[in-house]
């Protein structure tokens, strides 16, 4: 029997929203196959061919509705200065008002679902408990995907009572009225007028990011949009790493990154623990550990392929949700831009158009269109996915797109430093993004979006957290693969190849090689980055780790510009970083 507190807020949804019935999600294959189905006779999803992508199917959003709204996402705390400088924010009872009063009586007619998940393996004592209520069966499919459900954690719940209260209502998909609210001291997200799965899916950033980092300040522990690799040596000892990088900086590929034959031949393996984010905190033996609190992956589709990603690839051959690609009307199955080079010709593009990818000048993919696959399916998928206790980490990377200033990769004098690297993580906008080119965009810890908290308050969080690992804490590296040479060519290769400069950083964990110091933090020398096979040469190797201190002048003065929306909550140990650093790039 579950425990009063769940079946109140229950009722209450009820007599809130009015349905005509309700559905109590358990994670049973029958339920859902009969809401596959269900979805399949409405239209909301679309079955696709039964022999070459099994038990999978196509769904198509609104045409308004297509992307994360950053700009109608809100942090909802009494105070405003809990949300920080960096987030939208909300009165809470204001915002409760209104987004009940667009809600009331929105599921007349509808069934509501009810779908109580795990973020994290079931059985892990890190492991938190949320519920969501929807309208919508392609939410409850993904978040069969995307989230841990069944009997278990029905039974959880009974003596459970600080679950994630999660409510999603379809609405009428009013852009005007949309709105992704989170209320992390009531431990709540209510999500109107969406269908798309970044504002409906609760679990993944909205629960996972924005209401988890609030509760790891509280709870002593870390967030993190990050994913997380294990590298098992020749020598047969694996190893650890999380990493952030801002969005086209080739998160996904690192995740599932494919060794360079000349590695695989040496014996090293690569597997994927989690590909978009980390739950990190201090472990019985001292050291820091990580979960992936997900269960499958949220990818986008355009641009991966046999080339870029073998294994994403891989991971959408069978149970997988499409969303707004193209759908090839010869065979029933579909297609993106950059999948391959041969674009259907009779085919329904995103918005389920007829289109010709012979004759059409417009793409048939949304660019961020998506496939919803479960983790077990990467060919790549680690063996300790499931781990309750989760895995060590021995290093943390973060990265960026920089075409000049910032070196291939360099690591971080202290766990400090490192903190200060992250706070300072920026890309530059590329031709592919809205606006001018070249413009640098801050994001800490690629956090920005997702961090539930005033920042400031985050970076000093971290502080903490090194505090208390002591000499156990992890290396910190920074990695830029697109510096670019004077014609706007990227010199290192990227892809695969990035294992190249993952050697060296394991190498620098293990205390088995020297580095050179500079003054943003320790270079490899040029001969301890194996090039072998590569396109490059030891002179072009040090053109990418070459740090330009005329450069590091001018970035050293934004970052100081950055800085200051902080104010009085950017850590004083930052404060002396970039003193040192603007020190240092003087002499």
């Amino acid at each position: 029997m579950l425990n009063k507190l769940v079946l109140d807020w229950i009722k209450e949804m009820e007599c809130l929203l009015e349905p005509e019935s309700i559905i109590w999600i358990d994670g049973s294959e029958a339920q859902l196959d009969n809401l596959r189905n269900t979805a399949c006779k409405t239209g909301e999803l679309g079955r696709l061919n039964r022999e070459k992508l099994p038990n999978c199917y196509l769904h198509r959003t609104a045409v308004n509705d297509v992307a994360r709204v950053e700009d109608r996402t809100f942090i909802c705390t009494k105070l405003k200065s809990t949300a920080g400088p960096t987030n939208n924010w909300l009165d809470p009872q204001s915002a409760y008002n209104m987004l009940y009063g667009i809600a009331k009586g929105c599921y007349r007619g509808k069934i509501m679902y009810v779908i109580p998940y795990s973020m994290g393996p079931i059985d892990s004592p890190y492991a938190k408990i949320g519920i969501e209520i929807t309208d919508s069966i392609y939410v409850v499919l993904n978040m069969a995907i995307m989230t841990r459900l069944g009997r278990d954690v029905l039974q959880k719940l009974e003596n459970i009572t600080n679950f994630v209260k999660g409510l999603h209502c379809s609405c009428e998909l009013d852009a005007q009225k949309r709105y992704i609210c989170h209320f992390p001291e009531d431990n709540a997200i209510i999500s109107v007028n969406s269908g798309y799965g970044g504002n409906v899916l609760l679990g993944k950033k909205c629960f996972a990011l924005r209401i988890a980092s609030f509760l790891g300040r509280a709870e002593g522990w870390l967030a993190e949009h990050m994913l997380i690799i294990g590298i098992k040596t020749p020598a047969g000892e694996v190893k650890y790493i999380a990493a952030a990088f801002p969005s086209a900086c080739g998160k996904t590929n690192l995740a599932m990154l494919t060794l360079p034959e000349i590695y695989q031949r040496k014996g090293y393996e690569v597997f994927c623990v989690g590909d978009d984010i980390a739950w990190m905190r201090k472990g019985q033996d001292g050291r820091l550990w990580a979960i992936n609190p997900e269960n499958g992956f949220f990818g986008v589709a355009p641009g991966t392929n046999k080339k870029s990603n073998p294994h994403a690839l891989a991971c959408t051959k069978k149970d997988t949700i499409f969303t707004n690609v193209v759908q090839n009307l010869d065979d029933n199955t579909v297609w993106w831009e950059g999948l391959d080079g041969k674009s259907p010709e009779n085919a329904l593009n995103w918005k389920g158009k007829p289109w010709n990818g012979k004759m059409s000048i417009e793409k048939g993919a949304h660019p961020n269109s998506r496939f919803t696959s479960p983790a077990k399916n990467c060919p790549s998928i680690s063996k300790e996915f499931d781990s309750p206790l989760g895995v060590p980490i021995s290093a943390i990377i973060f990265g960026g797109r920089r075409a000049q200033i910032t070196p291939l990769v360099y690591e971080a004098k202290n766990w400090n430093h490192g903190v200060f690297i992250g706070s300072i993580m920026a890309s530059e906008t590329t031709a592919a993004a809205a606006g001018k080119t070249g413009i640098v965009r801050r994001d800490p810890m690629a956090m920005l979006p997702f961090c539930g908290y005033n920042i400031g308050e985050y970076f000093n969080h971290w502080i903490e957290i090194g505090k208390s690992l002591g000499e156990k804490a992890p290396k910190i590296f920074n990695v830029n693969w697109f510096r670019q040479d004077q014609q706007g060519n990227f010199i290192w290769p990227g892809f695969g190849e990035n294992f190249r400069v993952l050697e060296w950083i394991l190498n620098r964990c293990s205390g088995t090689i020297n580095a050179k110091e500079t003054a943003i933090g320790y270079i490899p020398f040029e001969d301890s980055i194996n090039i072998d096979g590569l396109p490059l040469n030891l002179e072009s190797l040090s053109n990418i780790l070459k740090v330009d201190k005329n450069l590091w002048k001018h970035e050293a003065e934004n970052i100081e510009k950055f800085y200051a929306k902080f104010s009085d909550t950017l850590p004083a140990a930052l404060k002396l970083q970039l003193s040192a650093l603007t020190s240092a790039i003087k002499e």
